[in-house]
């Protein structure tokens, strides 16, 4: 198993490191939203809200993120830098993303670019991924809660965070998400993608 990468440098260099990632990892989301596919299971969710309320998609992602962050905050976990530009940061990408015209017209676009859209943008969302992590500047909300979970009950970080994922894809599914192959997608072939971004950096 790689070990996730370490950024070198100062903390100028690592503060760059963890916004250009947060950058990538909305970059990936729109892509997936774009491809109409289905998303991965928090932007189910965040999708799924923004159906039931005036809030739009990437605001959505903001209230998630920060409500996490304070459910993680409050069950013991560690709270970074890193987590609250986690938090925040995405969401705030993902409004200017959104509005790129050249990006929203990919919709339209035949099932076959679609594909490849869905697959670049989880592809996406693992280099983001490996530049926010080898920033080292604490978990993101999702990770922290897992990790917080994992603790208190005594079970393996990954029974909590699969525990996590079908929860926020059950809910987002109820509240009017998009579960699809995408999500299927995303779901099999984030884990190996990470650890490409790994061996990348």
């Amino acid at each position: 198993m790689l070990a996730p990468p370490v950024i070198r440098g100062g903390r100028p260099v690592r503060a760059t490191s963890l916004v250009f990632g947060l950058f990538l990892f909305a970059l990936g989301i729109v892509m997936l939203l774009e491809s109409e596919l289905g998303l991965a299971p928090w932007d189910v969710l965040n999708q799924g809200l923004a159906e039931q309320t005036p809030l739009t998609f990437g605001t959505a992602n903001i209230v998630i993120g920060l409500t996490v962050l304070v459910l993680a905050w409050r069950l013991g976990a560690r709270i970074g830098a890193g987590t609250v530009a986690n938090a925040v940061l995405i969401g705030l990408f993902i409004e200017g993303l959104v509005r790129v015209e050249a990006l929203a017209d990919l919709s339209e676009s035949a099932l076959a670019t679609r594909v490849a859209l869905m697959l670049g943008g989880i592809l996406v969302i693992a280099l983001g991924s490996g530049f926010y992590i080898g920033a080292a500047m604490e978990a993101g909300p999702r990770d922290s809660l897992m990790l917080v979970l994992s603790r208190r009950a005594s079970v393996r970080s990954g029974v909590a965070r699969t525990v996590l994922e079908i929860g926020a894809t059950a809910a987002g599914w109820a509240l009017g998400g998009t579960v699809g192959i995408g999500t299927l997608a995303f779901a099999l072939l984030v884990g190996p993608s990470v650890e490409l971004a790994f061996f990348g950096l």
